[in-house]
């Protein structure tokens, strides 16, 4: 099965967000010029009503199902109950309405959570459901992994082609930075970049440093979901990511060089570090579709800083 997306009519949920305008704009440059985009404002995925009007209103023929509430541990640790709910419903209920409304093809995005803790490095596909996941995000993860049962459900009882991607941690252009809710990437360039400002003498991290991630440029990440919605169609999960791996304490380091913070970093042990290791294989998106990433982790991280101080200025100059 192959699409040809620009003779399609695609909606995109989230793609307002972080990865959603990435993936937006590969659609457009392929041609796709029919790319609907509901906002929460006028549609609420988590009532089944509102998901079931936006179908019937916007008859879509392809759906990508990006939209979610996301965040990092501290996120994460203080909401558990309402990103188990929120993630859960909105995916129940835009599967359901795909299938209803018989989309020709359903991509839904997961996420790296949903591996157990305690997975063998590089993480398979295969292993997705040895152990339980992280317990600092096990409700999210979780939330999202369910998808995945209901999709390959939906195959097997009615024939419904969905499908279901495990990307990694992402960074890039147009991330939050909000200490509340944003990702290890972005919160590290806020600290180094308000300390460099302040000229303060040192940064503090969350845990040891010794837990390791996987990043994958967002650009490139939107490059493998829409190369997966035109050429992928079977009930196994697929990673996507780079195949590169960090520890946090070299991350911080790598950070606080490129965005010229020269203080020292001061670990606090007594916060989680979360998932011990994270490394994806990558193989399985490389055979059945053709994706691989591009995007080198230094290259990506000096666009995301250019692109913070780029907003940073422009908003500084907007105020005065």
């Amino acid at each position: 099965m192959s699409l040809d997306l620009a003779r399609e009519r695609v909606c995109v949920t989230g793609g307002t967000g972080f990865l959603g305008r990435h993936v937006v704009a590969a659609l457009e440059g392929r041609g796709c010029r029919d790319v609907i985009v509901p906002r929460r404002t006028d549609c609420d995925l988590r009532e089944a009503d509102a998901t079931a009007r936006l179908f019937a209103e916007t008859r879509p023929t392809v759906v990508i199902h990006l939209a979610a509430v996301v965040g990092g541990i501290g996120a994460n640790r203080a909401h558990p109950g309402s990103f188990f709910y929120d993630n859960a419903a909105m995916g129940l209920h835009v599967v359901e309405q795909s299938r209803r409304a018989g989309v020709r093809k359903l991509t839904c995005v997961g996420t790296v959570c949903a591996y157990p803790k305690h997975t063998p490095v590089p993480f398979s596909e295969d292993d997705l459901w040895n152990g339980y996941p992280e317990e600092t995000n096990a409700a999210y993860g979780l939330a999202k992994k369910m998808l995945l049962v209901q999709l390959q459900a939906y195959r097997e009882e009615y024939g419904f082609p969905g499908i279901y991607l495990l990307p990694v941690n992402l960074y890039g252009p147009h991330d939050s930075d909000d200490p509340a809710k944003s990702h290890v990437i972005p919160a590290l360039i806020r600290k180094c970049r308000d300390a460099r400002d302040a000229s303060a003498p040192a940064i503090l991290c969350w845990g040891d440093g010794s837990a390791t991630r996987e990043f994958l440029y967002v650009e490139d990440a939107a490059e493998g979901i829409v190369l997966a919605t035109e050429r992928y169609d079977a009930p196994e999960p697929v990673n996507l990511g780079s195949g590169v791996e960090i520890s946090i304490r070299d991350l911080a380091h790598t950070i606080a060089r490129e965005t010229g913070f020269t203080g020292d970093i001061v670990w606090d042990a007594t916060q989680p570090n979360g998932q011990p290791r994270r490394r994806l294989d990558t193989s399985r998106a490389r055979e059945r579709f053709g994706f691989v990433a591009r995007t080198s982790f230094v290259e990506g991280l000096r666009r995301t800083i250019a692109w913070t101080e780029e907003t940073r200025l422009s908003a500084r100059a907007a105020a005065r």
